[in-house]
């Protein structure tokens, strides 16, 4: 065929299909676009670029809460962890109570090679003490068992920040391990007692630590420099001991001073003791006062 006749016809073909095309365009104003987006395969190379060299977007510190295991795979908890150090003692934030004027007396009951030793108290030895020519109310152990009792059966001793001492009628001072477990009954409690003033010490099944031991006087060579030392008494003004432990500064460990005697002055503390405040309108027992105040600092530092 001759090469005008081509051009001809090419030039026909095209003609006939302008028409279809412009009204393929109208119908679809985007398949330009589109088309030409796939057309070009550079397009596509350097939109799989860009996907791959965005940075990963790693969650901010905040948004991953902090885990700290609390026990053990078998779900026992964990002992915790006690101030150890000087600075730790002086600077850690945790409660400190003395239980002062506590009866803790042993008597001996029966002849010299038969007897036993007790601990003196105004249920079983009435008649030795009249002999004795006291009162029977002087010998109440039984309140200092009961304070220990709410004390280290406490979430704040078991959370370890609680801290008990025993400053006796006799003078003798004693250190309560926070990790012992007091007897539940009298009578088993007048035994370590006994125990305890024999031997000066009392040490745990396997022996690893001691959980009550004698130490030496006086209260205040025991107790931080920079605490705020506070003496619970029914005659001081009454305080709602929430808002009072607030106001303390966090970096002073506090020390409550408690009377564990049934009755008697308050005048045990006066020589290193800051303030002298009252915790209820009503007269209560040295253990509940004891409560109030491991509740209320349970509160205030958040302890569950």
């Amino acid at each position: 065929m001759p090469l005008a006749t081509k051009k001809k016809s090419t030039q026909s073909a095209r003609s006939k299909a302008a028409p279809y095309q412009k009204k393929v365009a109208k119908e679809n104003p985007s398949n330009e676009s589109v088309s030409e987006a796939s057309d070009d395969p550079t397009d596509a190379t350097q939109a799989t670029t860009n996907a791959t060299d965005a940075p990963e977007v790693s969650p901010t510190p905040e948004t991953t809460p902090a885990t700290t295991t609390t026990t053990t795979p078998h779900f026992v908890p964990l002992p915790p962890r006690l101030p150890k150090t000087a600075a730790e003692k002086e600077h850690t934030r945790r409660l400190i109570v003395v239980l002062e004027q506590a009866t803790l007396e042993i008597y001996k009951v029966g002849k010299e090679k038969d007897g036993k030793y007790q601990l003196l108290n105004c249920d079983d030895h009435l008649n030795a003490i009249r002999k004795m020519r006291k009162s029977a109310t002087d010998y109440r152990p039984d309140i200092t068992h009961q304070c220990l009792l709410t004390l280290l059966d406490s979430p704040l001793n078991k959370a370890g920040l609680l801290q008990v001492y025993i400053h006796t009628r006799d003078n003798v001072l004693i250190e309560i391990n926070p990790h012992i477990r007091i007897p539940r009954t009298f009578k088993r409690f007048s035994g370590l007692m006994v125990q305890l003033l024999h031997k000066l010490s009392v040490r745990s099944a396997s022996g690893s630590e001691r959980l009550l031991k004698v130490i030496k006087n006086p209260i205040t060579d025991h107790l931080p420099v920079n605490s705020y030392k506070v003496v619970l008494s029914y005659d001081a003004p009454t305080v709602r001991l929430s808002s009072y432990f607030q106001a303390i500064p966090p970096t002073k460990p506090i020390v409550v001073v408690v009377g564990s005697m049934a009755h008697g002055p308050d005048t045990f503390a006066d020589h290193y003791a800051d303030e002298k405040i009252g915790v209820s309108n009503y007269p209560l027992s040295a253990s509940v006062a004891c409560g109030k105040v491991c509740c209320a600092l349970e509160d205030l530092w958040n302890i569950l």
